[in-house]
């Protein structure tokens, strides 16, 4: 899992990336527990998920012309001074009147995201190549997002009672400027070359033949709803996960715990999926996975206590970093860079639809009927795409490319 750390600008892409990631985590918990505590309201918590993913369906196809025409290097740290500035908004959201901040702060941040992610992952392959340094640098990857659920959600939480919410925003803005600084360090590599957009009619053209490249692409054709519907059933459980753990497990401690036994889990699946994805179809490590889940969410929102709780939010971490890491390690290796920056924005897109639609309709589902019926609807949907996937995803003439080669820049 390590191979790609032998690379000295992934080291600073990862590196960069951690500290940003510890930064947001710290407040993955802080936020939404902030808006609830202050509204008492499933639906206000709910539409920080809302905020969040707004931008990705308004501006991610446009995001990822942009990324296939312009220098991704430069791209990311644009977004990352950008996120940071946009994350100040949040200092001044110190009562109910002024809420809304927190809102118009998140929808900014998420902007700068929407840029930085397509950019962040089409230039990866550019970085470590498309064979095992590809499946190690995601893994490693997944293997980071686990850690990072570990140990921020507790430690934002004692920072917060230790300290404020503001210290918190404070350590995010860093964050972002370590996260640009160390993407600056890094070589300018191979990749689009940097290109004006002199007309609208340009961006659709460019946007048209992104969409002709995925239709040619029978596994990105179905991919995309798969990972949709996924996404949708998550986003609407992420939702009610915070006022779940308040009413049934104890409060927000209780929550922390849960969030770093999802922690674990990925740390586990990130050390399962260095291996197996390149060497089980995607048809087969998909539907395992995404089945699975389903069922780790069934037993986690059954739960009353943390007894139970704990493992299934393992598993659910283990199983769910498989889910996601499996469809980007294929697309990565499938699609032509020149327009993974599109492809990979459509996905975004796709992404920040399902979030917004889960946000929404996981604590309408709660409110207008019960907890437990939200909970079995996002149980079957997830299911349910497990087996389509089964069903539907094409097998591949080979995992790992024979193609690739070492990436510039070992050290």
């Amino acid at each position: 899992m390590l191979e790609a750390l032998k690379i000295r600008d992934y080291r600073l892409l990862w590196s960069g990336r951690t500290v940003s990631l510890m930064g947001s985590w710290l407040l993955v918990i802080a936020i939404p527990a902030h808006v609830y505590t202050i509204t008492g309201s499933l639906l206000a918590t709910g539409l920080t998920l809302v905020a969040e993913y707004l931008p990705g369906l308004l501006l991610g196809p446009i995001a990822g012309v942009l990324t296939d025409r312009w220098d991704r290097r430069k791209v990311m740290i644009t977004a990352d001074l950008f996120r940071a500035v946009a994350v100040t908004l949040m200092l001044f959201a110190t009562a109910e009147q002024s809420l809304w901040l927190i809102y118009v702060a998140l929808i900014a941040e998420s902007t700068g995201a929407v840029l930085f992610r397509p950019a962040a992952q089409a230039h990866i392959p550019i970085v470590v190549g498309k064979g095992g340094g590809l499946s190690s640098a995601n893994s490693l990857n997944a293997f980071t997002d686990g850690t990072v659920r570990l140990v921020a959600p507790p430690l934002g939480a004692a920072i917060l009672t230790l300290t404020s919410f503001q210290t918190l925003i404070w350590i995010d803005v860093a964050s972002y400027l370590v996260s640009a600084l160390f993407i600056a360090l890094t070589s300018r590599l191979g990749g689009p070359a940097a290109e004006r957009l002199s007309t609208v009619r340009q961006v659709f053209t460019d946007l048209a033949a992104g969409w002709k490249v995925l239709r040619g692409l029978p596994i990105a054709v179905v991919l995309l709803p798969l990972t949709a519907v996924f996404l949708a059933a998550n986003a609407s459980l992420s939702a009610l996960l915070v006022p779940f753990g308040i009413e049934r497990l104890g409060g927000s401690e209780q929550i922390g715990f849960v969030v770093s036994a999802l922690g674990v889990g990925f740390l586990l699946g990130a050390m399962a999926i260095r291996r197996l994805v390149d060497r089980v179809q995607p048809r087969y490590l998909l539907a395992a996975s995404q089945l699975a889940t389903a069922v780790a969410f069934f037993v986690l929102f059954g739960s009353t206590s943390l007894f139970v709780a704990l493992p299934a939010g393992v598993a659910i971490g283990v199983f769910g970093s498989m889910t996601l890491v499996t469809p980007q390690t294929a697309l990565q290796r499938n699609v032509p860079n020149e327009a993974l920056g599109r492809i990979t924005a459509v996905f975004l897109s796709a992404e920040a639809l399902a979030t917004l639609v889960g946000a929404l309709t996981g604590p309408l589902l709660a409110d207008v009927f019960s907890l437990t019926t939200a909970v079995v609807v996002a149980v079957v949907v997830t299911a349910g795409g497990a087996l389509a996937g089964l069903a539907l995803v094409p097998l591949l003439d080979e995992v790992v490319p024979d193609s690739a080669e070492p990436a510039p820049g070992v050290a």
